[in-house]
């Protein structure tokens, strides 16, 4: 029976590790390649700004290399890296305290610069600049948003995890996950109340 890619993928993915645990420098180099861009846009959504999001993604990747090791494969490494990305944003939040955040990069004059990770598939100039400014507004609101909530919006539904995913990643259980995202969700709602009028609901 022929392995799908998918688990050609993973197999390899699993040498690499392990060839990176032995203490390989070249396997962990492809390991950070792999993962860089997933590490750096989750840091991105959940502290705002470049400079955050790239101090970040370093402290993640160094604490991967410190921990890799312990890494026994209950659960997939992505899952894995995810909670560690996590810990550093919420370390790094916790040390701002409540200050709200900003999703989109600013100008010298505070004016936006644009986005990250989330393109634009529309044809149309002006609808392009619509929901580039929906965009800007839905980031800037899930900056506003408690840590707990804009973390589970930021992995749902931003980067795309399963509920399963989320919960091994915070170490919560499923439940809590289903909750707090539909709570998170409403809470954004309400914080764009106004915004959405504008665009119609």
């Amino acid at each position: 029976m022929t392995a799908r890619a998918g688990d050609g993928g993973r197999l390899q993915e699993a040498k690499t590790i392990r060839a990176a645990q032995r203490g390989d420098r070249r396997a962990f180099d492809q390991l950070v390649d792999a993962h860089y861009r997933t590490v750096y846009n989750t840091a991105y959504r959940m502290l705002g700004g470049e400079s955050a999001a790239a101090d970040a993604t370093q402290a993640t990747f160094l604490k991967v290399y410190e921990a890799l090791e312990s890494f026994r494969g209950d659960a997939s490494f992505s899952t894995w890296l995810y909670r560690i990305t996590m810990n550093v944003c919420l370390d790094d939040l916790r040390r701002r305290g409540n200050e709200p955040l900003s999703l989109t990069d600013e100008d010298d004059e505070g004016e936006p610069t644009g986005e990250r990770d989330l393109p634009d598939e529309s044809d149309e100039p002006g609808r392009n600049a619509e929901q580039r400014e929906l965009q800007r507004l839905v980031h800037e609101a899930i900056g506003r948003l408690p840590e707990d909530f804009r973390t589970v919006i930021v992995l749902y539904d931003i980067r795309g995890l399963s509920y399963q995913d989320i919960s091994e990643a915070l170490d919560v259980p499923l439940g809590t996950v289903k909750s707090r995202l539909n709570r998170a969700r409403n809470a954004l709602r309400d914080e764009m109340a106004g915004e959405l009028e504008l665009f119609g609901g």
